[in-house]
């Protein structure tokens, strides 16, 4: 799945256009490695490193979804393994 519409579908992006600048600004890291190819192929078993607005996520995808569902459905296909810069 491309990492644009896996953002998107994960509800970390409110649109594939927004996903699609995130990836292309170049702050993302799958597995490590920074890319910035919104075509960036991802699969279950990746580890992602997001930037978000007020932190930074670093999250496991479990399971590719098959929709944008509600985000009970969408965090069931993900696992946060660290959230640096979060409130104790």
């Amino acid at each position: 799945m491309r990492i644009d519409k896996l953002l998107w579908f994960l509800r970390f992006a409110r649109s594939r256009t927004v996903a699609q600048s995130m990836v292309l600004a170049g702050h993302i890291r799958l597995n490590g490695k920074r890319i910035d190819k919104a075509h960036q192929a991802v699969a279950a078993g990746d580890v992602l490193t997001l930037p978000l607005p007020r932190r930074v996520l670093v999250v496991e995808v479990l399971a590719l979804p098959v929709r944008r569902g509600p985000a009970t459905e969408a965090q069931s296909c993900y696992r946060v393994l660290d959230e640096a810069g979060a409130n104790p």
